[in-house]
């Protein structure tokens, strides 16, 4: 059997028997009982300047593999977002051509994509509420004119220039009106984002819900569905509760999904969506999950999934921000890129105890799609380091 070797955040060194992976089939037929998208992160070619501040260089064959990847298991992309490091290393060119090849991706393989739509390609910091709503504009046609469907991502322009809850009130109502297909609308928490403090208009979620609702209800024909992502089960499953039956909930909980997408047989809407980067990190887990839930088994998707949630915990663990290097290397040890690397050198985020926590906890729940290229890359990292990878007890 073989054998991983971990390190502790104090140095210590252990070994953990290497598992198999998980006994995970594709679907055959699209998923049913819920709608399930995988927020995608972005590969950069190897050889690129690589390095903070330094325009997105992509290699183009890898990041659009991973999606084709994710279709095969029968989840949707959500591209673009902040997975894909918006406001981290993504500029505004390579987000439009992403956008674009990813669009052009889900044409060929029958998938459903959903694109973020934001103001961050307006240089300035501050603009006023008119220009924000003109921003918004511009990337939305954009995301329809490729055949993408829009997620309307919280602004960090908004954020800045707006005084009250009617602000965005007015921003969304314009936004909305001009929007020729139905959106889902995503509400981005601190953890991800410190610089959307008040979104909504206040710093409690309570407050704050009552507006994002108000927002919902004038315009509720243009509105697919909610994205929460505030790390709180509770908010989500109160707005969920409240929200127009033609309007769907999209868990964004990257702690809280497991009980969150399960039924829990309590009220009108008894379960969220999702729409997860977690499922970027755990696609063959999270599509037999949602399998198993087809099936009508309930106790199997909680086999299933449930051990993910610790190690999604991990991943996302604060500074939350810094999540999308544990997507990447998750990415990597399972061989959708070639190297562990990431634009804007976010791949240095972490340190090598916490991606060794991750390793750990992907072994546990066979989220380890090749456990033995897993093995090789990860102790080929420990070795770069100074680690040696022998048996402890040899």
């Amino acid at each position: 059997m073989s054998t991983l070797r971990l390190i502790s955040a104090d140095g210590e060194l252990s070994d953990a028997p290497l598992n198999e992976t998980g006994a995970y089939t594709r679907p055959t037929s699209p998923l049913r009982s819920r709608v399930a998208y995988a927020a995608a992160h972005v590969v950069p070619r190897v050889h690129a300047d690589n390095t903070p501040g330094q325009p997105a260089d992509i290699d183009w064959d890898a990041t659009l593999a991973f999606r084709r990847n994710a279709y095969s298991w029968g989840l949707g992309v959500a591209d673009a977002m902040d997975t894909a490091q918006r406001n981290m290393g993504l500029d505004a060119a390579a987000t439009r051509e992403l956008i674009s090849r990813s669009a052009q991706v889900a044409r060929e393989e029958g998938g459903s994509v959903v694109v973020g739509v934001n103001t961050d390609h307006v240089d300035d910091d501050r603009i006023t509420l008119d220009e924000v709503i003109d921003a918004y504009k511009q990337q939305l046609h954009f995301a329809e004119e490729q055949g993408a469907g829009p997620v309307l991502m919280a602004s960090r322009h908004l954020a800045r220039v707006a005084t009250s809850a009617d602000d965005y009130r007015r921003v969304y109502r314009e936004v909305l009106a001009s929007a020729t297909v139905p959106v889902v609308l995503h509400w981005l928490g601190t953890a991800f984002d410190p610089e959307l403090e008040g979104y909504f208009g206040a710093s409690d979620w309570q407050t704050a819900s009552g507006v994002l609702l108000d927002v919902i209800a004038e315009s509720v024909d243009k509105v697919a569905g909610v994205k929460m992502s505030l790390l709180n089960a509770e908010s989500e499953i109160s707005v969920r509760e409240r929200l127009p039956e033609s309007v769907r909930m999209f868990t964004g909980d990257d702690f809280n999904y497991v009980s969150l997408i399960g039924d829990s047989g309590v009220g009108e809407r008894s379960y969220s969506d999702a729409l997860l980067g977690a499922f970027a990190a755990i696609t063959p887990v999270a599509s037999a999950a949602i399998q198993a839930l087809d099936a009508g088994d309930q106790a199997a998707y909680e086999r299933i999934l449930g051990p993910t949630e610790e190690l999604s915990r991990q991943v996302f663990a604060a500074p939350t921000f810094y999540y999308k290097t544990g997507v990447a290397f998750l990415s990597w040890l399972n061989g959708h890129q070639p190297a562990f690397q990431m634009v804007g050198g976010l791949h240095s985020a972490r340190s090598l105890p916490h991606l060794s926590r991750i390793v750990e906890l992907a072994n546990t729940s066979l989220a380890l799609e090749k456990p033995e290229l897993a093995l090789q890359r990860w102790h080929g990292m420990l070795r770069l380091n100074g680690i040696e990878t022998g048996r402890l007890d040899a």
